[in-house]
């Protein structure tokens, strides 16, 4: 699928891992860890862009001008509750970096999403948000995460997951144009029950241990 504004990060240690997680057999501890791997790597490439400034310091040899990113202008908003799987990789690569949390669900019958929570930091107008959740879809729950997260006018939106399929990229681009897609992989299609083939399954459960 070439999309300028579709980022798949195909580096061997993103892939392997990705492979890793795939596997039925892997236990909620294994996949949780390397969720956790997974997500540091995605953070350096969705971060790759951002702005620098430059500040003094000194060395301990002399005084000298380096450049620093401003991570309270970085907020990770993770769609609950997968989403929070996540989190702690970017946060690893990012500590200064700001949380905000999306709660919507799937309604089973229609795949539309509900949203039930939502907490962002103070001056979102001033803030890059990056939002999180490990499968894009059917597009559902992206699209009305991104929707909300407009309502706020933040200085940019990008969308950062471990899978998506042609359907999710397809819906989230049509709705929002605007806002990049960066994933470790495009699978095949959607099953008749709104999952990615061949996919790893619900990422939730395998995350929490829940199924």
């Amino acid at each position: 699928m070439a999309n300028s504004n579709v980022h798949v990060i195909d580096h061997p240690l993103v892939q392997h891992k990705l492979s890793l997680m795939r596997n039925k057999e892997a236990s909620t501890n294994s996949f949780r860890r390397l969720l956790n791997e997974l997500s540091m790597l995605l953070a350096y490439e969705v971060t790759r862009d951002m702005p620098m400034q430059e500040v003094e310091i000194e060395t301990p040899l002399e005084k000298t001008k380096v450049k620093v990113i401003d991570g309270k202008k970085l907020v990770f908003v993770s769609i609950l509750r997968a989403g929070n799987g996540i989190l702690d990789g970017m946060l690893s690569v990012v500590p200064g970096a700001r949380v905000g949390h999306i709660g919507l669900y799937r309604d089973p019958k229609t795949l539309t999403a509900v949203e039930y929570y939502f907490k962002l930091p103070q001056n979102v107008e001033e803030r890059d948000l990056i939002v999180v959740d490990p499968m894009l879809a059917t597009g559902n729950s992206a699209i009305a995460a991104v929707e909300r997260l407009k309502e706020l006018r933040p200085r940019s939106i990008k969308f950062v997951c471990l899978l998506t399929c042609p359907e999710g990229v397809a819906a989230l681009q049509k709705a929002h144009p605007d806002v990049p897609i960066y994933t470790a992989a495009i699978d095949r299609q959607l099953n008749d029950h709104g999952y990615i083939l061949p996919g790893l399954g619900d990422a939730g459960d395998r995350m929490f241990g829940t199924k």
